[in-house]
């Protein structure tokens, strides 16, 4: 008998999903896991398009296009912590008391736990130490996840999706070599994000790379259901195909008391993506 997962991915705005984990999560659907998306911020504060009808709210688009994206990566469930969005380092929305970022650890970590103990997860999946690049919210992810797997009434397995430091650093000198200087831009990896780190982790503090190359094109879908963000989900999609292939198929995950090599591999067990 095979051993069906459960998965729950907690994720701090609608679209980080898309960008960070969309691959991995296809995978697990489409090998019988189920893949729950928890986002703990309900986009209040993200672009607002130009097509609202009246009455509708950015936070109802945003929810259909959580959804929509859920449909792409089969994820069975979407649900929300319903905390408004913190903002970048420094903005005066970290102060609000409805944000994110001020809420209370326990209470915050309370509200994904039920989800957790709903669902009887094996597995919880949060973010890296800092978020990936120190955005206030991102960081609170980290933080909650590691709480709320201590108050689960079963404790999941905890990973932590996280930026490759140094295949960034690869692909950007890979990109200049093939005459695609323009698809990053100046950007440098080693360089201060949101809190004055450096971009994600560096590969001997990762455990696990999933290859997602065969997603790629959901990945793709996933992030054009968030339209609505236009700026930045427009600059992801105006990537080459090959460009983007490269840049993004492959996805990483690190462990909390995790030891050894990063294993290029598949973490969820049983059954794996054929």
């Amino acid at each position: 008998m095979v051993a069906v997962s459960t998965i729950v991915y907690l994720h701090a705005h609608p679209d980080d999903e898309a960008s960070q984990t969309s691959g991995q999560m296809t995978l697990a659907s489409r090998a019988g896991h189920r893949v729950v998306v928890v986002y703990a911020t309900n986009g209040d504060h993200g672009e607002v398009p130009d097509d609202l009808v009246p009455g509708e709210t950015l936070v109802a688009r945003r929810r259909g296009e959580a959804q929509e994206s859920a449909t792409v990566t089969g994820a069975a469930r979407v649900a929300w912590l319903d905390y408004a969005d913190s903002g970048m380092t420094g903005w005066d929305q970290n102060a609000d008391e409805t944000c994110f970022h001020a809420a209370d650890l326990d209470e915050a970590a309370g509200r994904l736990a039920a989800i957790l103990d709903e669902e009887d997860a094996d597995v919880l999946v949060g973010y890296d130490w800092h978020g990936g690049y120190g955005h206030p919210d991102h960081v609170k992810v980290h933080r909650v996840a590691h709480r709320a797997a201590e108050l689960a009434a079963r404790r999941p397995r905890l990973l932590e999706s996280t930026m490759n430091r140094d295949a960034l650093r690869r692909s950007a000198a890979a990109a200049k070599e093939a005459g695609l200087e323009g698809v990053m831009g100046d950007f440098d990896p080693d360089g201060p994000m949101d809190d004055g780190n450096p971009m994600g982790l560096p590969e001997d503090e990762i455990h696990w790379a999933v290859d997602v190359s065969s997603v790629v094109d959901a990945k793709r879908a996933a992030l054009a259901c968030h339209r609505s963000q236009k700026t930045d989900i427009e600059g992801f999609l105006a990537i080459p195909e090959d460009a983007y292939a490269l840049a993004f198929g492959v996805e990483f995950l690190a462990e909390p008391g995790g030891t050894g090599p990063m294993r290029v591999g598949w973490p969820f067990g049983e059954p794996t993506p054929g």
